[in-house]
């Protein structure tokens, strides 16, 4: 398969956020649909509708519930070069600014990684490379990806349960 160039989304953020959550770089569904988690077989929007008891069947709910929620849903990186959908394939990432974003949103306290490997490169490509606060909390959980078959659905759900309740 050849490389392609990827750009992530705008992010979706509420008026007065004070957590976020961050993927990767949206998946080649997730492009095609335009929308952040777009995979029928990811399970993001599930565990999120299980979490909040909001409905999620439409963009427009995905949205609200992320600005009811005071959240922010974006993707560590900007762009990068990859084959396909997976996390392990990209190459040449370039992050988003972060520095910004937390500036004009000072109460983002914590940042919760939808997997390792935005965990990686958060650490790898901004916070060796951008000012970010020092007082943010950091929560990695398994990633929704249907790519993360070793954990099953119902563990995932339970690990982000457990680690998210009360931010919910």
């Amino acid at each position: 398969m050849n490389e392609s160039y990827c750009e992530s989304f705008n992010a979706i953020i509420s008026e007065d956020p004070t957590w976020m959550i961050l993927g990767t770089m949206p998946s080649v569904a997730s492009l095609h649909q335009a929308f952040y988690y777009a995979h029928p077989r990811n399970t993001f929007w599930l565990i999120m509708q299980n979490l909040t008891n909001k409905p999620v069947e439409s963009q427009l709910e995905k949205i609200n519930l992320v600005k009811a929620k005071r959240l922010v849903l974006w993707d560590v990186l900007q762009s990068c070069t990859r084959p396909g959908s997976l996390d392990s394939a990209i190459t040449q990432p370039v992050a988003n600014d972060f520095e910004s974003l937390l500036k004009r949103y000072p109460n983002v306290k914590t940042v919760v990684f939808n997997g390792k490997k935005s965990q990686q490169l958060f650490n790898r490509y901004v916070l060796k490379q951008q000012n970010i606060p020092t007082d943010i909390e950091y929560i990695a959980l398994p990633s929704t990806s249907p790519a993360n078959a070793a954990i099953s659905i119902k563990d995932k759900q339970l690990f982000w349960q457990e680690k998210l309740s009360h931010l919910v």
